[in-house]
């Protein structure tokens, strides 16, 4: 890699080229202070970073020596410990958040939160361009409505589609004493009538109608906007009265443009592709050309919609997702800028000041309430939460940005983070704008940190232990105890199952009820259903309600998820296998082909969304039952290679797909390998070092070859 000497630092030749070239033009900085910006955040940082890190490994070590001598410890002992060593710490006295000038997608509104790698362009305007979305064209094209949808257009299924959309239209949007789909026209101008043929009827709340413009209605319900689209030459508004041909619905209010768990940027390269799309999407101008259907396609963000209100003045309404940045976590280091001695700095500080950097080139395009959204994931504890928040402010220091320009979105997928929530809320109560919980990570994260204190239950069975009930609950708790509402977003995980919508909405309105504002989902078709969960919810009357109950029990948070009884034999071996499967699916597209993100067949040939959080969870859940004598090396060795037979199996049909059996000597099976013999000695159980140090091999080999 070629550098340039920059004030002490060499930074990669390829990184400086983006920030001087691309990143300062137009942003009002000039060249001199956007690398000063960077070398002095880097010296003033750098060594505080370090120290939070030995300090996690130092909890860790005591972690491990007391479950060693304590198996079956009491509450309160355990508790004792804990505020001993400095891993729980003081809740504060109470407060209110006070984050000033979030967007009102953050502050006010709720529903979906779409999550894409950033490297990849064509996902990254799909998600921004999510906002709104066919609702007819998400029903009829999965298996919302009970059944996988047909390769020829079916019309009773069409008819199927619009039934059901119009049920939920009468729930969402009545009429006084009728149903939409009595109606055989509408007309809408300062209000909003309906024919139908026992007369003209009315919304049963006027203030619904938002708006209009030719060939559309537009209504609004929890903040939510419907756009009912009239068009009785489209082959579906013709089978009705009306000419309702669709229901587009305000899908994705945000989108996460992740830098982090679903990238494989291992090097400048990877990583200015990253940035370069980022500084696109900020200043609006990024675009993809693609072929599809033998038709070259150019995709470019969305404009505004715009529509009349109904006083005749003009209504705009924003066409795009409002953006936020996922940077990565303290623990990740980059040789793509060394220091003085030659040592790779932290990434998170890099990301940091060129997040920063783009922010100045946002005219509004994305927030106009003029903030940039930075989500700092792998967070352990209020002293790293104090840490963060000090970088942002020195960040908009060195780069004149107005303080508070720059948020914190807070991930709770770390276990000292959980256990000392509003503490964490507490240390960026000027600019948090969201809290969220994430079951993988923080799966993760809890394995590794109960590594000595017994076998683990099965991951299927970690969602009925005691510690996530109370993690999930605890989490929106603190949100509300602390005065999000107004100010921030309280959001839940990912739905991983892209196939199964039908699930999903069954299921994922459990999110909404819980009281999060937004929740995750895996594309912008599963924004526009989940979508239909925040209209079936009032999340603000649910949070009310929640105010009143007792808050989670922090002896619950922190009960071990150790099993009472072995399972049987078979039951082992299942659910090596399932673990040993998913490893390797993932494994091989993220060395192979760095890619850190995609929908990989699981063990029984369901496509999941998979990314590193996944990847942890497996890794670390083997590597307890290999500690704890539940399964041999031996035994992981064999299964290793039986599945990575399955694994070739299932990517048969990609030409570029290199099998890793039968000789299971690859970069990719042997990282994979090394994810579960080596868990227990990675920092947290991350698993970052190991994919890293193969994909960097993997990309040295294909250079060489070619």
């Amino acid at each position: 890699m070629t550098y340039v000497s920059v004030n002490g630092y060499q930074v990669a030749q390829t990184l400086h080229r983006f920030i001087t070239e691309d990143a300062i033009p137009g942003s009002g900085i000039d060249y001199t202070q956007a690398l000063n910006a960077l070398t002095t955040l880097l010296t003033e940082y750098t060594t505080r970073n370090h120290d939070l890190l030995k300090h996690r490994d130092d909890l860790q070590i005591q972690l491990d020596n007391w479950h060693r001598d304590h198996p079956t410890p009491d509450p309160q002992t355990y508790q004792s410990f804990l505020r001993d060593i400095g891993y729980l710490t003081a809740e504060p006295d109470p407060f209110d958040v006070t984050t000033a000038n979030t967007d009102e997608e953050i502050a006010r509104l709720a529903g979906p939160q779409l999550v894409v790698p950033v490297s990849n362009a064509r996902y990254a305007l799909n998600a921004a361009n999510a906002r709104w979305g066919s609702l007819y064209d998400a029903l009829y094209g999965t298996d919302a409505l009970g059944s996988n949808p047909p390769k020829t257009y079916d019309p009773a299924r069409g008819a199927q589609v619009q039934n059901h959309a119009r049920q939920w239209l009468d729930a969402f949007a009545p009429l006084n004493d009728a149903s939409h789909a009595d109606v055989t026209a509408y007309h809408a101008g300062n209000t909003l009538t309906a024919d139908t043929p026992t007369g003209p009827k009315t919304l049963k709340d006027p203030s619904q109608y938002a708006g209009h413009r030719p060939g559309g209605i537009l209504l609004r319900h929890h903040g939510l906007h419907l756009e009912l689209v009239i068009d009785r030459s489209n082959p579906i508004g013709a089978t009705h009265p009306a000419g309702l041909a669709d229901i587009v619905v305000e899908a994705a209010l945000s989108a996460i443009m992740d830098m982090e768990d679903s990238v494989a940027a291992v090097d400048a390269d990877d990583k200015v592709t990253v940035y370069r799309n980022w500084l696109g999407l900020t200043r609006g101008d990024l675009s993809e050309t693609l072929t599809k259907g033998g038709k070259t396609i150019e995709r470019r963000l969305n404009p505004d919609r715009a529509y009349t209100a109904p006083d005749g003045s003009p209504l705009t309404l924003h066409g795009r997702s409002l953006m936020l940045a996922r940077n990565v976590g303290l623990h990740m280091y980059s040789d793509m800028v060394l220091d003085g001695e030659g040592n790779p700095v932290p990434e998170g500080l890099v990301d940091l000041i060129v997040t920063a950097l783009i922010a100045r080139h946002d005219g509004g395009a994305n927030s106009r309430a003029g903030s940039a959204y930075i989500v700092k994931p792998k967070l352990h504890g209020a002293d790293e939460v104090a840490f963060a928040v000090a970088t942002f402010a020195r960040a908009e220091q060195l780069l004149d940005l107005p303080h508070g320009t720059l948020k914190i979105g807070i991930m709770d997928e770390e276990r000292r983070t959980s256990a000392n929530l509003k503490a964490c809320i507490r240390a960026a109560s000027d600019r948090v704008f969201f809290i969220n919980t994430g079951f993988l990570d923080r799966t993760g994260d809890e394995i590794h940190s109960v590594m000595e204190a017994g076998p683990v239950v099965r991951k299927a069975d970690m969602k009925k232990a005691a510690w996530i009930t109370a993690y999930e609950n605890a989490n929106v708790d603190a949100g509300l105890i602390c005065g999000l509402p107004g100010h921030a977003q309280i959001g839940k995980g990912m739905w991983a199952a892209p196939d199964r919508m039908n699930d999903m909405l069954s299921q994922k309105i459990g999110h909404p009820q819980s009281g999060a504002s937004t929740a995750w989902v895996p594309s912008p078709t599963a924004a526009v259903l989940h979508a239909i969960h925040y209209h079936l919810t009032d999340v603000t009357t649910q949070q009310s309600a929640i105010r009143q109950r007792t808050p989670a029990s922090l002896d619950d948070l922190l009960t071990p998820p150790v099993m009472t009884e072995r399972p049987s034999d078979a039951d082992i071996q299942e659910e090596l296998d399932n673990n040993l499967q998913g490893i390797l699916g993932y494994v091989v597209r993220w060395i192979d082909f760095g890619v850190g993100c995609s929908k990989v067949p699981d063990i029984h040939d369901i496509g999941l969304m998979e990314d590193r959080a996944t990847l942890r969870i497996s890794s670390q859940h083997v590597a307890n039952w290999l500690r704890h004598g539940l399964i041999t090396i031996d035994q992981v060795e064999q299964r290793l290679r039986h599945m990575a037979a399955v694994v070739d199996r299932q990517n048969a049909d990609d030409p570029a797909y290199v099998p890793m059996a039968p000789t299971c000597d690859g970069l990719a099976f042997r990282a994979a390998r090394d994810l579960v013999l080596e868990g227990r000695t990675q920092p947290n159980g991350y698993t970052e070092f190991v994919l890293h140090r193969y994909r960097k091999e993997a990309k040295a080999k294909a250079t060489q070859a070619a």
